[in-house]
């Protein structure tokens, strides 16, 4: 089963949403929330997490989350993670009451794939302009052991990778961890998306592409940085990449800041 196959299949069973200048998306990926323990990557940021969750609601955006919203290589129950992060899955209830939730599942997340909630792609199609349309997933796809093989490769973390990464040692096969492996990833993504002309936006890397002219690859980054979170936000026909950070002011007082780090690019 080729790359090209497990993108095409993704994208065939894919809700489509409108895309209009008049639309207001944030695109989050990578968020591994886990379960409150000293392995739960998500602990660090999880405060400027809420403030832009709060901030993207409050103001109308439509949250689609592109993947790996949960650690769910390393962890075992779901319920277990809604109950520590239950603030995060309460403001969840509220943008779904107002239709404005959508979830995409990745490779840590995967067994999600059983939820008729959760996609494996979403598209945000436009009709005035079709060759502007989004394609949105994870991007796991891009690697046959984290798609296809993902039984082994969660084996692998659970009992092995995570242990050592306690002691130091980073997962060798991790898109998120390893150069070689993000960059061969990267490529991969970006030459289906040239290929089929699509303007294809992932996460899985942890790494945020944010091209200064119109491309057809693009990635959020994700909400597991060491000292911010990054998200594409989507908005007025245009893409943004956007880091929130924990900033001081003259009086040693903290806040969390938005700041613009790429973009925007026009789309419509």
């Amino acid at each position: 089963m080729s790359v090209s196959y497990r993108l095409d299949r993704a994208f065939a069973q894919a809700p489509i949403l409108p895309l209009t200048v008049r639309s207001k998306y944030v695109l989050v990926s990578d968020c591994h929330r886990g379960v409150g323990t000293s392995s739960d990557n998500f602990l660090k940021n999880q405060h400027l997490y809420f403030a832009a969750l709060e901030h993207y609601y409050r103001n109308g955006f439509t949250y689609i989350e592109l993947g790996d919203g949960e650690e769910l290589w390393e962890n075992r129950h779901l319920r277990n993670i809604t109950e520590i992060h239950s603030d995060v899955y309460d403001m969840f209830s509220c943008f779904e009451t107002r239709d404005r939730l959508y979830l995409i599942y990745g490779n840590h997340d995967i067994v999600k794939k059983k939820n008729p909630a959760c996609h494996e792609a979403v598209i945000l199609r436009s009709d005035a302009a079709p060759e502007k349309s989004l394609y949105l997933t994870h991007g796991h796809q891009a690697s046959l052991l984290n798609s296809t093989f993902w039984p082994l490769a969660r084996f692998l973390v659970r009992y092995f990778w995570s242990p050592l990464e306690n002691l130091g040692f980073l997962d060798p096969t991790s898109a998120a961890k390893n150069y070689d492996v993000k960059e061969k990833c990267e490529e991969i993504l970006r030459h289906w998306a040239e290929e089929n002309h699509h303007i294809l936006i992932t996460g899985h890397t942890h790494r945020p592409v944010m091209p200064d002219e119109p491309a057809y690859y693009y990635n959020t980054g994700s909400c597991v940085h060491p000292r911010c979170i990054t998200c594409i936000e989507i908005e007025r026909g245009r893409l943004t990449l956007v880091k929130w950070t924990m900033q001081s002011r003259s009086d040693s007082i903290l806040y969390v800041e938005r700041e613009v780090i790429g973009g925007p690019v026009t789309l419509l």
